[in-house]
């Protein structure tokens, strides 16, 4: 822990390279606005690093031995990486766990439909968001549509240049008496954040002709049907790129820093490990947090279990005791991001146990809400442990809790995998705007959570 931020710690050549990792996290989450794309960039970087499918080892029966990476993914939203490591698998891993889901807006299963002249996508807003945020934005469509064959249609329309924009609509200050008396949590019904998409009709149609428009658009594009929708899985998000904040550059602005800006920091520090880990390392990026972890892609699924699993198997240990003693024995960070001190709204947060930008990367003992509720608490002997790797490799970092007691809390992925045993503590990077269609972090925090996650994996015990 140190007083000072890292800017007044940091050397040229520190500087220099933290440039480099922002301008790489910048292009990541431009990649990545959805789960499956920050999959697929996933596996691209992994597989440049010598990653190989851990179904090919499968299907061949191949051993793996120490030096081994290996990768498995579920659902296409959901990526576990293994770096095989000299000890026995059966002693444990260190983990680093992430989730590449974030607050958005999704396209309902029946939705396109016209209105006063208008053609509109009908939505189900995902995750907790300030409704409110969320209008008069530029807003772009990502994700995919699966026709009754089984064939997939990759949508991204809004990021391009050359695209058209979607947005929500508002109503006009000079009309707003009424919606101005409004509570915030519902100057913005949820069923009022519908997507406008359209307003030209199409000649000689009587019906709809809007609609109809719309939809030849997309059939002549796209070769669906309106029929494909009810198979589609289609994500609202900020349309535009990540852009650097302030006059001194040192912040960026941008969509999704929850979580992905762990999650990718996470995966780098994974990748870059070159040499052979002493414990195996182990990487997971999950779906799901944001609406509590279920599912087949989320953290409460058995996919974590089922592909360590395997790697035990192709490693010599094939029982389910096998599995359990590596669990048990696994030392993991579940990393997500923390809530900056904005000075701005200084009463709900405590000044001596928040988070500061430029400070490193935040542990937190525990999270949850209230009296500790939903929270995992991390044991005074491994918070010693972290410390003591955290200082032997010089990486400043700061602990917090998020906000006052009674002011709110939020909870993460750590306590399912604490449900195994073994030793977990919520880590990440403080953020201001938390779930706000754009958030903002801090360069240095970025680049001090690499060391550490590098840091983690090479000298966790």
């Amino acid at each position: 822990m140190n007083e000072k931020t890292l800017w007044e710690t940091y050397t040229s050549e520190d500087l220099a390279q933290l440039e480099q990792v922002s301008q790489w996290y910048k292009g990541c989450i431009d990649a990545g606005k959805t789960e499956r794309e920050c999959v697929a960039l996933s596996v691209s970087m992994a597989e440049e690093k010598g990653y190989k499918p851990l179904k090919e080892a499968i299907d061949a029966g191949r051993e793996l031995k120490p030096g081994d990476k290996v990768y498995a993914v579920y659902n296409d939203k959901t990526i576990v990486l293994y770096h095989i490591g000299q000890e026995d698998m059966t002693k444990g891993m260190n983990i680093l766990g992430a989730h590449i889901d974030s607050p958005r807006i999704d396209v309902k299963q029946v939705p396109l439909y016209e209105n006063g002249g208008f053609a509109y996508l009908d939505t189900h807003y995902y995750g907790g968001i300030k409704k409110y945020q969320w209008v008069t934005i530029p807003l772009a469509l990502h994700g995919v549509i699966v026709r009754k064959d089984g064939s997939k249609v990759d949508i991204c329309i809004g990021e391009d240049e050359k695209d058209p924009v979607f947005t929500i609509t508002d109503i006009l200050v000079h009309l707003s008496r009424q919606q101005m008396e409004k509570k915030a949590g519902s100057v913005i019904e949820g069923e009022n954040l519908d997507l406008l998409i359209g307003s030209k009709p199409l000649a000689d149609t009587e019906k709809e002709a809007v609609k109809a428009g719309v939809l030849k658009l997309i059939t002549d594009t796209y070769q669906v049907e309106e029929e494909d929708f009810l198979s589609a899985e289609l994500e609202i998000v900020p349309a535009g790129k990540a852009r650097d904040l302030g006059f001194d550059r040192s912040m960026i602005l941008g969509y999704g820093h929850d979580d992905r800006i762990c999650a990718f920091t996470s995966l780098k520090a994974m990748l870059d490990m070159d040499e052979t880990p002493k414990r195996t390392s182990c990487c997971i990026l999950v779906d799901k947090e944001e609406i509590g972890s279920y599912g087949a892609s989320g953290m409460q699924s058995r996919f974590f279990e089922n592909m360590t699993a395997e790697v035990l198997a192709l490693c010599g240990h094939s029982s389910d005791l096998a599995v359990r003693r590596c669990m048990a024995s696994s030392k993991m960070l579940s990393s997500d991001v923390s809530a900056a001190f904005d000075p701005l709204y200084a009463d709900v947060f405590e000044t001596k146990n928040t988070a500061y930008f430029g400070k490193g990367p935040v542990f937190c003992k525990y999270t949850g809400s209230g009296g500790k509720g939903s929270s995992s608490d991390a044991n005074a002997e491994y918070m010693a442990a972290v410390r003591k790797v955290m200082a032997d490799n010089n990486v400043n970092f700061q602990t917090a809790e998020l906000g006052k007691v009674d002011a709110g809390g939020g909870g993460t992925i750590a306590w399912i995998l604490a449900n195994y045993g073994m030793e977990v503590i919520d880590s990440g990077i403080a953020l201001l705007c938390m779930h706000a269609p754009m958030e903002a972090a801090s360069k240095a925090d970025i680049y001090e959570a690499v060391r550490c996650y590098k840091a983690f994996l090479k000298d966790m015990a």
